[in-house]
């Protein structure tokens, strides 16, 4: 049966600004502490993050709210649920990290906002750099491996999609990304094989087979542009 799926859709990014990256519109801004908390603090931050667990987005970013945004750590939390509801504030607060020792997590999430944007090669800029900053991050190696993917430039996304495999055996994304590249190259024996050690569900399976699927109609009409999706 052939599948109809949106671009939008294609991949998945764990956990994904136009121009050039020399001189972005932020390079302004003032970046975050990276100083202790205060056990009060580090308690409200510990509340914010059990909401956002459960899906309460807005009253985690409530609670944090109430933290000064100066430190790095509120900053970045701040933005990842600025992201995760579609808000523009995301994009300065990632990019106010980029001077602290959040560098790493600040790439991360611009490279997650570009390839939203459908921006791959930019996202690979940011999410290459995330790598070199953070390279025993399992989720940015996923990302990364999924910007690849959207670009079609397969033996690289395999790369990533291993590596954070290796680094974090239990990412049930990542191997459901590889197996949508196994299933893309027509290498059926060890999809299945991926599909039985990582135990994906018959649901996960037939999203890697329509993601396949849009791959090689990508491939097919290269003028296509391929969007990653956010999770």
């Amino acid at each position: 049966m052939k599948v109809v799926i949106a671009v939008c859709a294609l991949l998945m990014l764990g956990g994904c600004a136009t121009g050039g990256l020399s001189n972005p519109p932020w390079a302004s801004l003032s970046g975050g502490s990276c100083s202790k908390l205060s056990a009060d603090q580090e308690l409200s931050m510990k509340l914010a993050d059990d909401m956002a667990q459960e899906g309460k987005l807005h009253a985690s970013l409530a609670n944090l709210q109430s933290l000064p945004e100066r430190y790095a750590e509120v900053q970045l939390r701040k933005a990842r649920i600025y992201r995760q509801l579609g808000r523009p504030e995301a994009e300065p607060l990632y990019s106010g990290l980029l001077r602290t020792c959040l560098s790493a997590e600040g790439n991360h999430g611009l490279g997650q906002l570009a390839a939203a944007r459908g921006d791959n090669a930019l996202a690979a800029s940011y999410l290459e750099r995330a790598a070199q900053a953070a390279p025993t991050d399992a989720k940015i190696r996923n990302d990364l491996g999924v910007v690849y993917l959207n670009q079609l430039r397969i033996d690289q996304a395999r790369f990533e999609f291993l590596t954070a495999l290796e680094l974090k055996q239990a990412d049930s994304l990542a191997a459901l990304n590889l197996v949508t590249l196994l299933i893309y190259q027509d290498q059926w024996k060890q999809a299945a094989e991926l599909v039985s050690r990582a135990e994906l569900t018959p649901e996960q399976v037939g999203d890697a087979q329509a993601r396949a699927q849009a791959l090689k109609a990508q491939a097919a009409s290269p003028a296509s542009n391929q969007v990653a999706a956010l999770k």
